[in-house]
């Protein structure tokens, strides 16, 4: 298939290869992040990439950038290619501002087990599979190589943030929440959960990294979780994740995904980009390599000879 799992290329310099984004310096001030096809999941990147994956989440967070500049500036500079963004050079809070507004995920696994606070906030006893919470609820977590729940108290007496910083990130947070989630239920998506990164340029506090994606929110269906709410179905890679659990081997799960789990991973991430843009990824149907493409746009934009 025609994927980008990897970009490389000797005239930049590269700062970081994530799991999904490779970054580049261009200058002192401008970074360039291309959104590769590769998936991950258990922390592990898959050997298998997923067709049109990047451009759908460069598209996706450009299109959500774009409708909350006016709650808080962003690092985006320009669009270059579907898969590839110029970014202001910011320095990134080393914290994960994740909000909830449902009880699932690793917090309905850990209140499963007689847990109740959850980075300082506490929730009652009696709550049920994908119950909703009365309001959003903010759960942060440190940015390390293991990631861990947080109170705000300690993440101010660790020294990771000012308690100003922090209660402004928490306030931009919630309001970013509330813009994606009203956006979402018109068109019959509930956002679940998601993070949000942030940093500073120039004592700024701008928003960084993605937003409202499928591999940084869940999203269920609204109609489907009217109908059974504590079965409703994640509309984003937790249908791969599942995948491999239902294929794990001797505590091991596969490194590759079969052509047809592809194609309905491929399938899932270009509806989920319909239904929240309003229309078609445009570089769905090219029939160009996207190596190629990426690469004549690049030097279009003046960043490759």
């Amino acid at each position: 298939m025609n994927t980008l799992p990897y970009f490389a290329t000797p005239q930049l310099q590269l700062l970081h290869r994530g799991k999904v984004r490779d970054s580049y310096r261009i200058d002192d001030h401008t970074r360039l992040i291309i959104v590769t096809d590769r998936l991950s999941a258990f922390d592990s990147v898959l050997d298998t990439a997923v067709p049109h994956k990047g451009a759908v989440l460069n598209g996706l967070a450009n299109f959500w950038f774009e409708k909350t500049a006016y709650i808080i500036p962003n690092h985006v500079k320009a669009l270059v290619d579907a898969n590839a963004m110029l970014v202001k050079e910011a320095q990134p809070i080393k914290v994960e501002m994740v909000v909830r507004n449902y009880l699932t995920g690793s917090m309905l696994r850990g209140y499963q087990q007689g847990q109740r606070t959850f980075s300082g906030v506490t929730v009652p006893d009696g709550l049920t599979k994908h119950q909703r919470f009365p309001a959003p609820i903010v759960t942060p977590t440190t940015k390390e190589e293991s990631d861990r729940e947080i109170t705000p108290a300690n993440l101010v007496r660790e020294g990771w943030v000012s308690q100003e910083l922090y209660d402004k990130m928490a306030e931009k947070a919630l309001e970013l929440f509330k813009v994606g989630s009203d956006l979402l239920a018109s068109q019959g998506i509930i956002l679940v959960d998601t993070k949000y990164e942030f940093g500073l340029l120039n004592g700024e506090l701008m928003l960084i990294d993605e937003i409202h994606t499928p591999d940084s929110s869940r999203f269920w269906s609204a109609a489907d979780y009217a109908q059974n709410p504590e079965g409703a179905e994640q509309m984003d890679k937790e249908y791969i994740r599942q995948w491999l659990i239902a294929n794990k081997k001797d505590g091991a799960y596969p490194r590759a995904l079969t052509p047809e789990v592809t194609q309905e991973a491929v399938n899932r991430y270009l509806d989920i980009y319909q239904r929240i843009v309003g229309q078609p990824l445009a570089t769905a149907d090219d029939k160009e390599d996207v190596t190629e493409r990426l690469t004549r746009n690049l030097v279009k934009a003046g960043l490759l000879k």
